[in-house]
């Protein structure tokens, strides 16, 4: 299957259908006056579909295992059509579309089987998804395609060239797909006058994100924090609680971590960890979403 490990929650919903068309107009009646032999046809069916879309994933080697959390059916009959209109939601981490669709097929096939001793001629058509919501192509479209970042790696060994950095560059691929243009990419040494003048610089020169990366944990020379934060006019703490949040579900050193968000005027500061694995995974926390602030500090409306 897909690796999805990388991927935060967020609500995911996707609606499909299934049109089941029978061949007479007494077929319909039947449904409607409750006197199918094989008992009532929209309730079997829709219990068919809840039980169906469970098992999705028993069904479907790459679809993964996933909470369902609510399920809708409903029926609209339309001359000798039925549309099944089948509803999943979830919390997760991938869509549930496929889920949906499944559904909406099991409901349609429990249909034919308890209309086919009164109706040879049914048919199955129109097996497809209607609306999904909750993926990052609902986003895709919020966020500036103008962006411009500096990306500043902290470390002393790196400065000295006594190590090769891969923080930063991860940082820098994630920018990258999210559209951000690098305007700088630099080295610095742990040093609090470093830091600031850096940070001064490109508020001044209007890049519009800065993203350090190392000197957030807990050692004598760890003093990224100490340097951004009496620079900037406000913290956002939401930014460094999901850094944090995320981090800690894939290890428990997470929690020394002292990464910080905020913004100087309209430049968003971030300062992320120096490890290769936290400056990569606290990108992953919060891009693209991040984005949206540049909208925000813009005057735009929340949607």
């Amino acid at each position: 299957m897909v690796d999805i490990t990388h991927k935060s929650t967020t609500l995911r919903t996707a609606t499909a259908q299934a049109v089941v068309k029978v061949s007479k107009p007494e077929t319909i009646e039947a449904i409607k006056n409750d006197t199918v032999p094989k008992g009532h046809v929209f309730a079997m069916s829709k219990a068919a579909g809840l039980l169906g879309v469970k098992r999705t994933p028993d069904i479907l080697p790459d679809c993964h295992p996933l909470p369902i959390e609510f399920t809708g059916v409903e029926y609209e009959i339309n001359g000798l059509e039925i549309t099944v209109l089948f509803t999943v939601k979830t919390i997760y981490k991938t869509g549930v579309e496929v889920e949906a669709m499944h559904g909406a097929s099991v409901v349609a096939l429990n249909m034919y089987d308890m209309l086919k001793p009164i109706d040879k001629g049914i048919e199955i058509h129109a097996i497809k998804l209607l609306e999904k919501k909750g993926g990052k192509s609902d986003f895709r479209d919020r966020f500036r395609k103008d962006l411009k970042a500096a990306v500043v790696v902290c470390s002393d060994t790196i400065s000295a060239g006594h190590k090769e950095d891969k923080a930063g560059k991860a940082i820098i691929e994630k920018l990258e797909s999210c559209d951000v243009k690098i305007s700088e990419y630099v080295i610095i040494p742990d040093e609090i006058e470093d830091i600031q003048a850096k940070a001064k610089q490109y508020e001044a020169e209007g890049i519009d994100m800065v993203i350090y990366t190392g000197g957030t944990g807990l050692s004598g020379r760890d003093v990224t924090p100490e340097a951004l934060i009496p620079l900037l006019d406000r913290r956002i703490p939401g930014i460094e609680e999901a850094i944090r949040n995320y981090g800690q579900d894939r290890t428990p050193f997470s929690m020394l971590s002292r990464s910080v968000a905020g913004t100087i005027k309209d430049t968003l500061i971030l300062a992320l960890p120096g490890s290769t694995n936290g400056a990569k995974e606290s990108m992953d926390a919060i891009f693209p979403a991040v984005l949206h602030s540049f909208r925000i500090l813009k005057g735009a409306r929340h949607d």
